[in-house]
């Protein structure tokens, strides 16, 4: 259940699109009760990310929701001290999908704004990039 300022928001789950027989990716589809219940509560505050765990689909699917409603979206960044915050985590270790949960971004967002400051990526093994793996990051 989500709670906002106001009248609760009752939150009903999915119905799935499928029987369950056919197999284990179920693909679920939002009624127009629900699918209004989901605009409101974007509406009302709550991220793409927190939608689509409570109504068990794909973040993009809320996102493709919300855009074929024409409901104007967020975009949610990280601020100047959110940046400074990741930079000094990032440094003492943490990985940038770590901050990116903490800061409810993706480790994508850390990364770009990251390199924005001009911080020096990691390899996957915690060392400083090297100019040749520095490099194939970015092209990735």
């Amino acid at each position: 259940m989500l709670l906002v300022d106001g009248p609760e928001l009752t939150i009903e789950p999915p119905t799935p699109r499928h029987s369950a027989s056919t197999n284990s990716n179920r693909r679920f589809r939002l009624d127009n009760d629900q699918t209004q219940q989901l605009i409101a509560a974007y509406q009302a505050g709550s991220t793409v990310y927190q939608l689509a765990a409570q109504f068990d689909i794909e973040r993009r699917t809320v996102s493709a929701i919300l855009h074929r409603h024409n409901v104007p979206m967020r975009r949610r960044g990280l601020t100047d001290n959110q940046i400074d915050d990741a930079e000094r985590l990032y440094q003492q270790g943490w990985s940038l999908a770590r901050i990116g949960n903490r800061m409810d971004v993706t480790a994508d967002t850390v990364r770009a704004r990251l390199l924005e400051r001009g911080v020096a990526m990691r390899d996957t093994q915690g060392r400083p990039r090297t100019d040749a793996s520095s490099e194939a990051g970015e092209l990735r």
